[in-house]
């Protein structure tokens, strides 16, 4: 019989008749997993990632109900019959409202549980390809970024709520999360959405041309200064300036930026009087801000004056079902660019991309899935389309990503041996990155969400 795309999740704790249930539905055609408790069954609602939960209403522990609540709070949430011998109407009614697709009370109609079955996937298929449809034609998003989890919608209030202040905000988060969408949102969000909006990579800017280039200078200020330039901070006047990578600032100029969130005021290389600007601050970094006081390699004043505000954008492992709805957005993205017709991922290449723990979050996969639509020359993104770090990846490899430590160094740990020093763990990651991407920095610097420049210098000796 020909197999069906569902995965069924039974949570049961009667076992002949759990026995029986599974034993129908993988006739049918289904591929089933079975449990006895709600608690077993939480972590494989993301784990497994089944397209239908049958439970029982009352089980040990935790009851049916407050399984439902919980596949509810999913970014994508599954369908979901509840199985009762004790069924009445007011049960039926709270389930129903609670979000469930059926009420079915035993002794269960083996032939009606799989008419019911059918429906519901049907049902529940039909309603996950429009909010697909909705998603990638829609442009339904929160000034361009895409994301239904917990810890997106967390993100978007947090930038509503900083958006009415005037003070600094700094936007933590790995590289590749999409901070300066944040630091748009922030903008677009604000009074200031009119007046313009300024980033800069604080590391893209050689050290003798930082003060000038965000400050201005004067016509004769130095040596090939022949006219006068306005600087950053005044060209982002009545606005919003983004600085991308703060934690690479150098401290002289720390020392002067605090003077303007301070103040409101700048001088120019050479000028002799202040000028009043009114910016809003919005700075971001992937590096530990604090550990960068501790090692004076940040001012403590300046530190503890932007997380007045502080922002964590979520890593693309935490976000749930997100990957999938980025997946298919960049995938229809490039199609469109490329001129061609990729309707979707095989379930071999899904799975490849959900294993993948993706050190360089959103960017890596954007970067990922350009890389298939391109290999693809037919209507499905196969496995062997993807990067040969994603599709040759093991949970079990004892590589460092930036998501954590793997278990070599577990294992080092238990057995009291020296751990690897930060930097010397940041160098074996740069190196993995470097060689997966055959020494191409440029790309290597866009995985890793830093500058050329950045890269040069952390460059392993």
């Amino acid at each position: 019989m020909k197999k069906h795309q569902e995965r069924i999740l039974l949570v049961e704790d009667d076992p002949s008749l759990s026995r029986l249930i599974v034993e129908e539905l993988e006739e049918g055609g289904w591929e089933v997993r079975a449990v006895d408790t709600a608690e077993k069954a939480v972590p494989l609602l993301e784990q497994w990632d089944p397209a239908l939960v049958l439970s029982d209403l009352r089980l040990p522990g935790a009851n049916g109900m407050s399984l439902l609540e919980e596949a509810q709070s999913m970014s994508l949430p599954p369908a979901f019959v509840i199985l009762t011998a004790f069924g009445s109407i007011e049960q039926a009614v709270e389930a129903l409202k609670a979000g469930a697709d059926e009420f079915l009370t035993k002794p269960i109609d083996v032939d009606h549980l799989l008419l019911t079955v059918k429906r519901v996937l049907d049902n529940h298929r039909l309603r996950s390809e429009v909010q697909q449809f909705r998603e990638v034609f829609s442009g339904d998003d929160f000034h361009g970024m895409v994301g239904e989890s917990r810890e997106m919608h967390r993100l978007y209030d947090e930038i509503r709520s900083v958006a009415v202040a005037s003070g600094p905000v700094l936007v933590i988060g790995e590289s590749g999360t999409g901070k300066e969408l944040v630091a748009r949102a922030i903008h677009e969000e604000s009074e200031r959405r009119d007046g313009p909006f300024l980033a800069v990579n604080c590391a893209g800017i050689p050290a003798d041309l930082l003060e000038s280039e965000f400050f201005g200078h004067t016509a004769g200020a130095f040596t090939g200064a022949v006219k006068r330039h306005e600087g950053i901070f005044s060209q982002s006047d009545g606005g919003t300036l983004l600085l991308d990578e703060i934690g690479e600032m150098p401290m002289n100029l720390q020392a002067k930026l605090l003077r303007v969130l301070q103040e409101g005021v700048i001088r120019p290389v050479g000028g002799e009087s202040d000028i009043s600007v009114d910016v809003r601050i919005v700075a971001a970094t992937n590096r530990n801000l604090e550990e960068l006081v501790a090692d004076g390699g940040f001012r403590e004043d300046l530190f503890y004056r932007m997380e007045t505000f502080a922002l964590n954008v979520p890593p693309l492992r935490d976000r749930g079902m997100d990957l999938e709805m980025l997946a298919a957005r960049f995938m229809r993205r490039f199609s469109l660019q490329q001129g061609r017709e990729v309707e979707g991922f095989s379930s071999e290449a899904m799975a490849a991309l959900k294993r993948h723990p993706f050190p360089g979050n959103v960017r890596e996969l954007q970067n990922a899935v350009e890389r298939a639509v391109t290999f693809c020359h037919g209507d499905t993104i196969q496995v062997e389309h993807l990067p040969t770090r994603i599709r040759n990846y093991r949970e079990d490899e004892t590589s460092t990503h930036a998501g954590g430590v793997r278990t070599g160094l577990l294992e080092k740990l238990t057995e009291g041996q020296a751990l690897p020093s930060l930097e010397e763990l940041e160098g074996r990651y740069i190196r993995h990155v470097l060689e997966q991407v055959d020494g191409n920095k440029r790309q290597a610097a866009s995985i890793l969400g830093v500058s050329r420049q950045t890269l040069y210098r952390k460059l392993p000796s």
